[in-house]
């Protein structure tokens, strides 16, 4: 990800948070052909396969995006957006400085919390929000350093008590704000961390997993919502690519699939975290497809088992942009016409 730099210039749209009602009318034809065929649709796509939720850098969006299709070009066929967000122009986000701090969105997840589904997103240049879907509507913001990258918010989890956890890859930190006390709470604990890259809440284990440059690590959140307080209670090595280099954690996710499992991505590979046993694997299904290096995202689906990853491609505008997002068991792929691809993950409220 970015080192600081200009802010990009130009930007698709303002205050973009779109949900069509065409869409969502072709979606529905297109499952009931796929489901009538038995086939799952174009390219052997799968039936019951969810949308893709990415990180669109090139034009400072994100997207969910009609699995149906393998090509996507919006410019094209609007009709392939099932949703998209954007605070640039939205004055419920105007206090965040979007037009200097939304620059190079770097997460996008969804979650459920109270009954409603929320995408938290985060972009390097200090942006942070959980914004509420379909609405746009903002439960929690902050503009972390706004206009550059000395904090690089890189993912973002909500908690059971509403408060939200930021993870800032350049800024060596992970942070717990008091988000459950309104949409500009401030307060905040913080943790150092280098290279903090992922986040996830464990629910079983009420515990915050977070992933930095050279080990993952478990907190213990303690305190009160409004003044939440964070405690290390385990870290362990990341498994080493490269001899006298830093592994380089980069994403974390939970395995869909297999409950009491965390993906993990480094520089050099993919690799599965038995919580149980406290170990890194790789005896999952597809793992030499899917461990390569540069990995940015990887998450599966449950239901189809199809996993998604993103990867770099070079001769894009930025050397960690892809067009391509990376599909596994069964292979396939799909393509965003001149996109600038970071994070790309299933649409799996949970």
């Amino acid at each position: 990800m970015p080192s600081r730099r200009a802010v990009l210039v130009g930007a698709a749209g303002a205050g973009a948070v779109v949900a069509l009602p065409a869409t969502r009318a072709y979606a529905a034809r297109a499952h009931a052909v796929r489901e009538a065929r038995g086939t799952g649709g174009d390219g052997g796509i799968p039936a019951g396969t969810p949308p893709v939720l990415l990180t669109e850098q090139a034009t400072r969006r994100i997207l969910v995006l009609d699995p149906g299709r393998r090509v996507w070009d919006p410019a094209a066929d609007p009709s392939v957006v099932r949703w998209q967000f954007s605070p640039l122009g939205d004055p419920r986000y105007k206090d965040l400085r979007p037009d200097v701090s939304w620059v190079y969105p770097s997460e996008a997840k969804v979650r459920r919390h109270r009954r409603r589904t929320y995408v938290l997103t985060t972009a390097s240049f200090g942006f942070v929000a959980v914004v509420e879907h379909p609405t746009g509507r903002r439960y929690w913001g902050a503009a972390l350093g706004p206009g550059d990258d000395l904090f690089n918010p890189h993912s973002a989890e909500i908690l059971p008590d509403g408060n939200v956890a930021v993870a800032c890859s350049t800024g060596a930190l992970v942070r717990l704000y008091a988000a459950s006390q309104g949409p500009r709470a401030a307060r905040y604990a913080e943790a150092v961390l280098k290279g903090a890259h992922g986040l996830h809440w464990d629910g079983a284990r009420k515990a915050l997993w977070a992933l930095g440059d050279d080990e993952l690590v478990t907190y213990r959140v303690g305190g009160k919502p409004a003044r939440p307080a964070l405690e290390q209670v385990s870290a362990v090595g990341l498994p080493v690519g490269t001899p006298g280099r830093t592994p380089g954690g980069h994403d974390l996710f939970p395995v869909a699939g297999r409950p009491g499992r965390l993906w993990v991505t480094t520089n050099a590979a993919v690799f599965q975290y038995d919580m149980s046993g406290g170990a890194f694997v790789q005896d999952f299904a597809g793992a030499t497809e899917i461990s390569r290096k540069s990995v940015k995202a990887v998450g599966d689906d449950p239901r189809t088992g199809q996993v998604v990853t993103t990867v770099p491609e070079s001769g894009l505008g930025e050397t960690w942009w892809t067009t391509t997002v990376g599909v596994h068991r069964p292979a396939g792929s799909y393509k965003l016409v001149n996109g600038g691809i970071y994070r790309a993950r299933w649409w799996l409220p949970h």
